[in-house]
């Protein structure tokens, strides 16, 4: 994958969602909620400010993120799914 995400946008790969509920029921794909979580696989210059000073991101290739349901822009590369979305709607990252 060739991509780089300009400004303050992060490019994340979804991580697949759970096939089976905690009692062992398989789910079909239309009953899946949206991916909420992924890996983050690259990242922006960070956010330009007025005065020139450019603020970097707080996040780095390989982190494991939380954020929100519908955020990001969907886009297929080289038949992979990824969504773009912005710094800001990152709700957190995922420390091990």
């Amino acid at each position: 994958m060739r991509i780089r995400p300009l400004g303050e946008r992060v490019v994340v790969k979804p991580l697949p969602s759970e096939e089976k509920t905690k009692g062992g029921i398989v789910l079909p794909e239309t009953a899946k909620e949206k991916p909420q979580e992924g890996e983050v696989v690259a990242v922006g210059p960070g956010r330009l400010l007025e005065n020139g000073t450019r603020v970097p991101i707080d996040l780095k290739v390989g982190d494991r993120v939380l954020f929100s349901k519908y955020a990001g822009n969907e886009v297929k590369i080289d038949d992979e799914e990824y969504l773009i979305m912005r710094e800001a709607d990152i709700l957190g990252v995922i420390e091990k």
